[in-house]
């Protein structure tokens, strides 16, 4: 029994530690409607600086928290300023995948500062337990509890007392009306964004107390679980945010209770998918609150797409074709595999959102799917590789939809997090079930590259087949572009109620769209399992996705050429400066930052 007491204390203190940025995460979306995923790196900056007051500077606790909450304060206010105000009156969906791009570059930033290596945070108070009932409590768990507790009484006095805590609650209601009112809505953006990043970079230092441990990886994991909060609490919704983490913690802590701590993070991902499905709205909304607004389609920047002639393209890839005939590096040729393989899940993302206009932050779980099944395929049942890879490509088209299909009644943000919350899911049971993927050991010896019974060992071999595969693949899409379904997909991206009204099925066109760029997507991670010969359930990782969707954005919203251009020059722009290759991450973060406030149509414009 003690031990249930001790899992129910534990559940709740993560729970304060999560309600820390899933409070933040909610005043900015009160106020500003946008899911901001730099929050984890503010976290992690958060928990660095807490390393330096501590072990550097020794500071005292409590100074070393305000040396924390003050530093992460400035930074969001810097992000706020300097990241998000000018695009203040872009596409909705540009400040959302700018908290991406500023994201990438804070925890690189972290990392070529402190390197990749863990550090210990020790919590400078004595390691005692005290009994309490039938279990025990220590002083660090109370000093949690008391800054979430303090935190939330704070936060309450500001915003119920306050004129700039009024402004908030104002703008949170109705923008535009606070406006009119004379609210100064930027005064109200930098106040809600210091706040939120102060609450982060404390929850941060924290949780690098509580392990004992820090690292330059855990702040994508803060993210998610701030964002899971937020969204079952309901987005906005301060006190939901609360309620949510609490909730969040013990689901966390009793699944680990039963099954282990390699389930912790499924049973939260699970958690969101089904109050999505159920209540989209979040448990504590208001059933007065309206839906969200349509996000992706209104991203599609006015431009004229660029029209590349035919023979420009033929010619283009007739060179491609003929390189390895010439004397060039196995480097070269090894990089441009790479730009294959990307282009190919380009390929799918651009399709899903780009034409249809569904933004997948999970897009890496149909590589996974397609590349355990063409292994497995391959291995266990002897199947001919080139067969297997097919599979796998079906078997992604097929499972990846029947995944997705739940998010296909939700809109705006609520898109992005389910397949976001999807991709990790797919993620955790390749890690759990090892009966069939052999959990954590992953796949190993998958039989190299054939093709009519030879095989492709030579590095031009692999080249030519994975850009024949590409370039089938991109013909059969632009064909299917330009057919009544292509059109279909764009009249439910620009606008899904007239769509709708005009008697297009919506959740069909959208199966049909993830049925093809599932194929697309799956047929590359299984050409990419042949080719690692090893794989495991890190291989193919969000940050996958989220280079994909820089390389949709970098060509051009569902610009069938922009994808493969985009994979191109964002593979090859670090490989020209070979020195470079510790900040590719970084580069491409910058990459998505300037494209969104530059040119958010992208190089060869949206189609």
């Amino acid at each position: 029994m003690s031990s249930w007491f001790d899992y129910t204390i534990n559940g709740l203190i993560i729970g304060n530690v999560y309600a820390l940025v899933a409070v933040g995460l909610a005043l900015i979306f009160g106020v500003s409607r946008l899911i901001n995923f730099a929050q984890g790196s503010i976290y992690l900056v958060g928990a660095y600086i807490g390393w330096v007051a501590v072990m550097q500077l020794h500071t005292p606790l409590p100074l070393t928290i305000i040396v924390v909450a003050a530093a992460a304060a400035l930074v969001g206010l810097v992000i706020e300023r300097f990241g998000l105000r000018p695009l203040q009156n872009s596409v909705r969906i540009a400040p959302l995948l700018a908290t991406i791009g500023i994201s990438f570059v804070l925890d690189q930033l972290v990392m070529l500062t402190f390197s990749p290596n863990p550090r210990a945070l020790p919590s400078q108070l004595p390691d005692v337990r005290f009994q309490l009932g039938g279990g025990t409590i220590g002083p660090l768990d109370l000093l949690i509890a008391g800054v979430g507790i303090t935190s939330a009484l704070l936060l309450f006095v500001f915003l119920r007392y306050s004129k700039l805590g009024w402004a908030v609650r104002a703008a949170s209601q109705d923008r535009d009306a606070a406006m009119q009112m004379g609210v100064d809505v930027n005064r109200v953006n930098q106040a809600v964004f210091g706040i939120a990043a102060a609450l982060g970079g404390v929850s941060g230092m924290l949780v690098g107390m509580y392990y004992n441990q820090i690292d330059t990886a855990m702040s994508l994991q803060a993210t998610l679980k701030g964002v899971v909060a937020e969204v079952v609490g309901g987005a906005g919704n301060v006190p939901g945010a609360v309620i949510g983490s609490l909730l969040l913690g013990l689901v966390e802590s009793y699944g680990v209770a039963v099954f282990g701590t390699s389930y912790r993070n499924l049973f939260a991902f699970l958690l969101l998918v089904v109050v999505l499905v159920l209540r989209p709205n979040g448990l504590f909304a208001s059933t007065r609150q309206a839906p969200p607004e349509p996000l992706t389609g209104t991203f599609i920047a006015p431009s004229r797409p660029l029209r590349i002639p035919r023979w420009a393209l033929a010619v283009a890839a007739a060179i491609f074709a003929v390189l390895p005939l010439f004397p060039v590096s196995f480097y070269v040729l090894q990089t441009l595999i790479n730009a294959w393989l990307l282009g190919m899940l380009a390929l799918s993302l651009t399709l899903v959102a780009g034409t249809m206009g569904q933004v997948s932050l999970g897009h890496a779980a149909l590589l996974a799917i397609g590349a355990y099944t063409s292994a497995l395929l391959s291995l266990t049942l002897n199947v001919p590789v080139g067969l297997a890879i097919v599979g796998g490509g079906l078997m992604s088209a097929a499972l990846g939809t029947l995944l997705i299909s739940p998010s296909f009644r939700l809109r705006g943000h609520y898109v992005s997090i389910a397949t976001l919350a999807i991709g990790e899911i797919v993620s955790l049971v390749i890690l759990n079930w090892e009966s069939v993927t052999r959990g954590p050991i992953g796949i190993s010896g998958i039989p190299p590259l054939t093709l009519f019974g030879y095989d492709l060992i030579s590095p031009s071999s692999v080249y030519w087949f994975s850009l024949a595969v590409m370039v089938v693949l991109a013909l059969l899409q632009g064909r299917l572009l330009t057919s009544h379904l292509g059109r279909s997909f764009r009249a439910i991206r620009d606008d899904d109620i007239a769509a709708r009204a005009y008697g297009l099925s919506l959740n069909r066109y959208k199966s049909l769209a993830f049925i093809f760029g599932g194929f697309a997507a799956g047929v590359s991670g299984g050409i990419a399992a042949h080719l690692y010969s090893y794989i495991n359930h890190e291989t193919f990782n969000t940050q996958q996705s989220i280079l994909a969707l820089t390389v949709v954005i970098l060509g051009g919203l569902g610009n069938v050429v922009g994808a493969i251009v985009g994979s191109v020059a964002l593979v090859g722009l670090p490989e020209v400066f070979r020195i470079a290759a510790e900040y590719r991450i970084l580069i491409y973060g910058i990459v998505l930052l300037l494209l969104v406030r530059f040119r958010p149509q992208g190089l060869l414009g949206t189609i």
